[in-house]
C-alpha cells in the first residue's frame, strides 16, 4: 500500500481530484489518501474575524453563544467540504481517510505523514504570495518539518498553469 498525505485548504473540484489521482495512476500498489482540512475553531480568532467584518467600525465583543454558534457553522462547513472532497476521490476508485483539524494544518500534516508512515506528502492551496516569499507558508514549513517528498500544487489551477 502507498500512502499519501494530502493537505488542502478548502475543498477539492473535479480537477483537482483527477490531478491527485493522475500522480499515482502508474502505481502497481494501492494509494490511500489521508485528507486532511483545517478549520478554525478558535473563539478568539473567531470572535475577532467577525467582529473585523464591521466595515472599520470597532465592534464591541460578541457574546460567547454568538461565538460557540459560529465555531459550529464553521466546523459543520468543514465537515460538508472534507464529505464532498472524499467522495470525489472515493469516486475516482480511491481509498480515502479524511481528517477535519482545528489544530495547526502543518503540525497535523507532519503527525499524520509520520503516524501513517506517508511516502509522501502533497499540499493544495490558493495562491500565497507573501507568506510564500518569506517562507512562512504550509508548504515551505512542512518541508522543513518532513522528510519525505512535499509537493505544493495551486488548487483548482491545471498542472500546466502552474509551475511544478
Amino acid at each position: 500500500m502507498y500512502t499519501v498525505a494530502v493537505l488542502v485548504e478548502r475543498a477539492l473540484n473535479d480537477l483537482d481530484a483527477d490531478q491527485l489521482v493522475g500522480l499515482h495512476e502508474a502505481l502497481d500498489d494501492t494509494v490511500t489518501y489521508h485528507l486532511i482540512l483545517p478549520v478554525e475553531s478558535s473563539s478568539a480568532a473567531l470572535a475577532s474575524s467577525l467582529s473585523a467584518l464591521g466595515a472599520g467600525e470597532v465592534a464591541p465583543p460578541l457574546a460567547p453563544e454568538v461565538v460557540l454558534e459560529a465555531a459550529e457553522e464553521v466546523r459543520r462547513q468543514g465537515a460538508e467540504e472534507l464529505e464532498s472532497s472524499t467522495a470525489l476521490l472515493r469516486a475516482r476508485g480511491q481509498e480515502v481517510v479524511p481528517l477535519l483539524t482545528d489544530g495547526d494544518p502543518v503540525d497535523e500534516l507532519v503527525r499524520v505523514v509520520r503516524s501513517s508512515g506517508a511516502a509522501e506528502a502533497i499540499i493544495l492551496t490558493e495562491p500565497h504570495f507573501v507568506k510564500e516569499f518569506f517562507g512562512l507558508d504550509w508548504s515551505a514549513r512542512a518541508k522543513r518539518a518532513l522528510d519525505v517528498p512535499t509537493l505544493h500544487l495551486i488548487e483548482h489551477v491545471p498542472f500546466d498553469g502552474q509551475a511544478l
